[in-house]
């Protein structure tokens, strides 16, 4: 479709992010991240959802956080009409459903207006999936055969008061966005009629691994609300299916529900521990401070020579060794006869990935405890596919027992570009892991050599890695008992503000 300049036409998709968790994304909804070109996304959107786009994709925030100006709503429709008659394909990412007081209405006639083509990607809206993750299914046979939905934010001057006699002959009722104002929502549902001891629950950031509920009644309720200190944003639910809340309540909120967790790890890798930390409740914030170089055709001339050994310090190696394989028109058949030696239980998980066997596993987490712990014979050849940054200790011990050694640069970490979004939420982070000594190093220059806050726990992999965040950082707050995932996480477990 051309505009009336001749231009190619884009087109916005207005997409419902849906309530918190992320995992509730539509797929129609991922596939219109994944085309666009341009992203606007309001404050309630789970930031998670933002890997779907590609990564030259423009992501534009155009929401309100607390102590920023907020983007008027007639700057945001003029912005989508602009980006669309550029020719470029623009979601409009919305937390809930963009038609459930999303004003999403608002913004298809601005684009109808324009004479922009869009499309409605509707998305689970909070009445329903709130209530839900609370156990509260908002009709139940015997109980509820009606729903009332309101909004409990006044909104602009031409927003019409809520039709309260209306909520009050409903069997359930929802009100959205009535954190701020549960005493006055209470009173005015009383007034149309609702009986004071109806059942009532607050859900506070529904559907998320941080979600909490208060119940009480219609009369009690906002003093409930208070009491717990329940905050924004926050759904009312009122109705006899309240009471099913307690029995059929199914979300248990994982060990680290809640605690903000950053994870510093290149964003190639980083998709395995924030799956970990997630499905714990984890807020992970992804700030991936290092990315990495490989160098596939130095190590592909160094496999061309005979080894008995393949030294394997980190998965880092693991892929450069499978990259020099893959450009050489390789598979694992061209290993035949050469032992693949790792350092810890990562390392060898890695090799196994990508179909190879490691031969030898040191424990112990270092390359000083794999080079004296290889079962070496007099003269052996050992390839050692190395860090740029890696030291010489492995080589030096290998040496004294009387192998020979030849070190190849394999890969080359460097620091990624981090926004200051997300400095900004390491910072207010509770934990920051670490997984190699450069991943300290790259974070500490990206902050520009600023402390960071006391209540930031550190938390290392293992001793080498302790040992650079202690010179960069100061301090090292928890380290893994082994450098594994899995070790990785329960240490963030026990060093986390309330483990």
């Amino acid at each position: 479709m051309r505009d009336a300049g001749g231009g190619t036409l884009g087109r916005v998709w207005l997409v419902g992010a849906g309530p918190g968790d992320p995992g509730l994304l539509t797929l129609a909804g991922r596939e219109a991240l994944e085309r666009a070109d341009v992203v606007l996304f309001d404050a309630l959107v789970d930031e998670r959802l933002l890997q779907f786009a590609r990564p030259e994709a423009e992501r534009l925030f155009v929401g309100k956080r607390a102590g920023e100006a907020s983007v008027d709503q007639q700057e945001i429709e003029a912005l989508m009409v602009r980006l669309a008659k550029e020719g470029k394909r623009v979601v409009r990412l919305k937390g809930g459903d963009p038609f459930v007081f999303g004003r999403g209405g608002e913004e298809a006639l601005a684009l109808r207006k324009a004479g922009v083509p869009f499309t409605v990607v509707p998305g689970v809206t909070s009445a329903i999936a709130a209530p839900a993750y609370a156990g509260i299914p908002v009709t139940h046979r015997g109980l509820a055969a009606s729903v009332f939905i309101a909004t409990g934010s006044r909104g602009g001057d031409e927003a019409r008061a809520v039709d309260w006699r209306g909520a009050a002959a409903a069997d359930t009722v929802v009100v959205l966005m009535g954190g701020l104002r549960l005493e006055a929502i209470a009173e005015a549902m009383i007034a149309a009629g609702k009986t004071p001891a109806t059942p009532a629950a607050v859900i506070q950031w529904g559907t998320r691994s941080d979600q909490r509920v208060v119940r009480g009644t219609l009369a009690t309720i906002a003093a409930d609300a208070a009491r717990a200190e329940l905050g924004t944003p926050a759904l009312l639910v009122v109705g006899e299916v309240v009471r099913l809340g307690e029995e059929l309540a199914w979300f248990v909120p994982g060990p680290l529900a809640g605690v903000r967790v950053a994870v510093t790890r290149s964003r190639t890798q980083s998709s395995e521990l924030r799956e970990r930390l997630e499905r714990l409740g984890a807020r992970v914030i992804e700030a991936p401070a290092i990315r990495v170089r490989y160098a596939a055709e130095e190590v592909a001339a160094a496999l061309e020579e005979r080894w008995e050994w393949i030294a394997l310090t980190s998965q880092n190696a693991v892929e450069a060794l499978w990259l020099a394989l893959e450009s050489g028109g390789h598979d694992a058949r061209r290993l035949a006869g050469v032992g693949l030696a790792a350092v810890g239980a990562a390392t060898a998980h890695a090799l196994t990935a990508r179909g190879l066997r490691a031969d030898f596993v040191a424990d112990g987490g270092t390359a000083r405890s794999l080079a004296a712990a290889l079962p070496l014979r007099e003269g052996d050849r050992v390839l050692y596919p190395a860090s740029s940054e890696a030291g010489d200790e492995l080589e030096k011990v290998l040496r004294d027992r009387g192998a020979y050694v030849w070190r190849v640069v394999a890969y080359r970490p460097e620091p990624a570009p981090l926004d200051e979004t997300t400095l900004a939420a390491v910072r207010e982070a509770d934990v920051i892991t670490f997984t190699s000594g450069s991943t300290a190093r790259f974070l500490a220059r990206a902050l520009g050599g600023a402390p960071l806050p006391e209540h930031v726990r550190l938390v290392s992999i293992g001793p080498s890695t302790s040992a650079v965040v202690a010179e960069v950082f100061g301090r090292v707050d928890a380290q893994a008992r082994e450098p594994t995932l899995d070790a990785l996480v329960e240490a963030v477990c026990e060093a986390a503000p309330w483990g």
